[in-house]
């Protein structure tokens, strides 16, 4: 996975922010959007950590998404199940070069 410092052991926590692993998933993915479960999913196949953990970390994904302004629903699933998550153009620029700072998005 992109990150900074040294390569993980499989059991080691990663060093980023839950904005940073998110913002990595969401990136990654072609169209730069996901659903939660693909979020959650990216987090477990790039981070193995989380998968033999309490499933806790993933309300810490979802306080992220839905309590920061860097992210944003993006229309609903095709089966009417969930929201699409992305990046807010104000902060796209500024992820995609690593910085994930946290900064009110400017609307």
């Amino acid at each position: 996975p992109a990150g900074r410092g040294p390569p993980l052991e499989p059991g080691d926590k990663p060093s980023q922010s839950y904005i940073a692993l998110i913002s990595t998933a969401i990136l990654s993915s072609p169209e730069k959007k996901l659903l939660l479960s693909d979020i959650y999913q990216w987090i477990m196949d790039n981070y193995p950590y989380f998968k033999n953990k309490e499933k806790s970390w993933r309300n810490s994904v979802r306080h992220n998404l839905s309590l920061n302004e860097c992210f944003v629903k993006a229309g609903r699933s095709d089966n009417g199940k969930g929201h699409f998550w992305a990046i807010h153009p104000a902060n796209l620029e500024d992820f995609a070069k690593g910085d994930y700072h946290r900064r009110r998005a400017r609307r």
